[in-house]
């Protein structure tokens, strides 16, 4: 069966990167994943869907799903993917059939960033993330704040790993370790989405690579929807 799925993958590759459309109430929408990245839907995977739906609520409906290349690659060979980077356009199940005003959307953006509270006081990230509790997500910036685009910058100190052995706890050093992910609110033909994109945090290199990433990823869809 393993062996069915691969060739089956194999042979779609092609298609990884390939604009789609979706249909929201009279409006088709084109979508694409960033370079390097693919889509998950053609490939039927429940864990793939469980997974890209503990990102996001039940009330919004997932649109596109995208793990890396190599992470897909890996997926097929029935290895274990890294999933260190990937991400998702939602779109709310309320306003899926609707031509979303701006009030409307003023309304979209503020129930998303509630409660996030201030940035970070400057770019030193990790030291500020260090000041939170582990596993709480944190605004770190504000990257664009226009009438129909709003994206943030946001990150997490994650929980210290478990470890299986009583000695091993005892000896095994604390590493911290951490994560980012950007949220971009947008309107597209009149639709509201929301685009995420999720990275562990190891160096500022990962900070600047997901900020190249959205706003590229951005970008990319206005060109594809002017259409």
């Amino acid at each position: 069966m393993r062996a069915c799925v691969t060739v089956l993958l194999l042979a779609t590759a092609p298609a990884w990167g390939a604009p789609f459309a979706v249909q929201l109430g009279a409006v088709r929408l084109g979508l694409d994943a960033p370079p390097g990245f693919a889509d998950t839907s053609f490939t039927g995977s429940p864990r793939l869907q469980e997974m890209g739906e503990s990102l996001t609520s039940a009330s919004n409906k997932i649109l596109l799903f995208a793990i890396s290349d190599a992470d897909l690659r890996s997926f097929s060979q029935g290895d274990t993917p890294d999933f260190r980077r990937y991400m998702i356009v939602v779109t709310p199940r309320g306003l899926a059939e609707q031509q979303v005003s701006a009030s409307q959307f003023d309304a979209f953006v503020a129930d998303a960033l509630r409660g996030l509270g201030s940035p970070a006081p400057d770019e030193n990230y990790r030291k500020y993330l260090d000041s939170q509790p582990r596993g709480t997500s944190v605004l770190l910036a504000e990257l664009r704040r226009e009438t129909t685009v709003v994206s943030v910058l946001q990150g997490t100190r994650l929980p210290a790993v478990q470890r299986s052995g009583l000695l091993e706890n005892l000896l095994a050093k604390d590493v911290p370790r951490y994560a980012v992910s950007t949220t971009t609110l947008l309107i597209l033909k009149g639709k509201a989405l929301s685009l995420s994109v999720f990275s562990g945090y190891d160096s500022p290199e990962d900070i600047a690579w997901i900020k190249a990433t959205t706003e590229r990823w951005v970008d990319q869809l206005e060109r594809l929807n002017r259409k």
